[in-house]
């Protein structure tokens, strides 16, 4: 029985030791440059112009604003206009009751036809006593009072021509006119209404909007930069403007500097964007975006956001080298325009960066390329920073 067992031993140890033998040299013969290269989709670098720039948030407020109020207490007649209508300044909006006015006018009139027949009886007995004077008729006291009663009634004309003047001025504030040009919002008073000039509530409003201003904030670190990139030629940036949804108006406006505060809160600086608006499209208050520049650099180099692998916080792309074999490359990423990194340093133009099939790439395996499609999501819209 010993014996069998010992037989069966030998032949089993000779059977296995072709079968160890095979094992031991399959890594001999099958090294890493005769497995399959990997599929890899790759880009070639190349130096493009590229211009970096931010949305920031912003409101439409007008270019000029003016609140039409009553000068004159009276009752409102009549509203002489089309809410929402454009109108021209010194256009009549609203009808004030007249007759009052009216009646002083002529009161003011009435007064200074009296100090005038009063002034020319003065002047005609200031002469006279001048004349009787002269030949030692009357005493110097009688022909100095004649002579002051003579002032007096010129000065007693001249106000009440200035009484008249302001009465005619209180006739035409009964006709509230338009102080500016430009559209005018709904009325906030209506017909029969008791109104004077120290009323909290105007009687309407009236907005320029053909140019209206875009107010945005931005970080009071970066205004310096932006006039830097405006330089002395051009005092101002242009800007786009934006929906509120992101979507391209296709405006545009000029950057104003008009920022003399710093925000101690936030850090921020109001921006002001004049834009023209001829057609009526940014209504005051409306929430919209303005894509301020930010930088511009004339070649620069940038990588796919997914190319992009980072270790310990080091970030680094996979180049395939002449022999199509990868290397991972440490570089420095600068911003992220449209889910694309622009590079610093650490790559140059002409190398080919793997976009697609980095998962299973090791150092120094060997890859097959191809060329890399971006999908329609991956086009670059504009240049954003995030």
């Amino acid at each position: 029985m010993c014996i069998k067992q010992h037989l069966w031993s030998i032949l089993l140890a000779g059977l296995a030791v072709p079968w160890l033998a095979g094992c031991d040299s399959s890594p001999d013969n099958t090294g890493s440059d005769t497995l399959s290269p990997f599929p890899v989709s790759v880009m070639t670098l190349e130096a493009t112009g590229l211009s970096v720039t931010q949305d920031l948030p912003g409101r439409v407020s007008a270019v000029r604003t003016a609140e039409v109020r009553a000068q004159v207490t009276g009752i409102v007649q009549q509203r002489l206009f089309e809410e929402g209508s454009h109108i021209e300044a010194g256009r009549t909006l609203f009808q004030i009751n007249p007759a009052t006015f009216k009646a002083e006018v002529d009161i003011a009139a009435a007064a200074l036809q009296r100090t005038r027949a009063t002034l020319a009886q003065t002047q005609v007995k200031a002469g006279r006593m001048d004349a009787l004077r002269r030949t030692d008729a009357v005493s110097r006291q009688t022909y100095d009072d004649a002579a002051s009663l003579r002032d007096q009634a010129a000065a007693d004309v001249a106000q009440a021509r200035a009484t008249l003047a302001r009465r005619k001025l209180d006739l035409q504030f009964a006709s509230v006119e338009a102080p500016i040009s430009g559209r005018i919002d709904q009325t906030l008073v209506n017909e029969g209404a008791l109104v004077s000039p120290t009323d909290a509530t105007p009687l309407a409003r009236i907005q320029q909007i053909d140019q209206v201003y875009v107010d945005v904030r931005q970080s009071a670190s970066r205004l310096d930069t932006l006039r830097q990139q405006a330089g002395s030629a051009s005092p101002t940036l242009d800007v786009e403007i934006l929906g509120s949804n992101g979507t391209p108006l296709d405006m545009h406006g000029r950057m104003l500097f008009s920022g003399i505060q710093v925000d101690t809160g936030t850090g921020d600086v109001l921006l002001r964007v004049l834009v023209d608006n001829p057609q009526h499209r940014l209504l005051p208050g409306l929430y919209v975006q303005a894509r301020v520049p930010r930088a511009h650099y004339p070649a620069a180099l940038s990588v796919p956001q997914q190319a992009v692998t980072r270790t310990a916080g080091q970030a680094s792309v996979w180049v395939v080298d002449a022999q199509k074999k990868v290397h991972p490359v440490p570089v420095e990423l600068g911003e992220l325009v449209e889910r694309r990194y622009r590079v610093v340093s650490g790559l140059s133009a002409g190398q080919q960066v793997v976009i697609e099939g980095i998962e299973r790439l090791s150092p120094d395996a060997r890859v097959a390329t191809r060329p890399w499609q971006p999908a329609a999501s991956d086009e670059p819209l504009s240049a954003v920073a995030r």
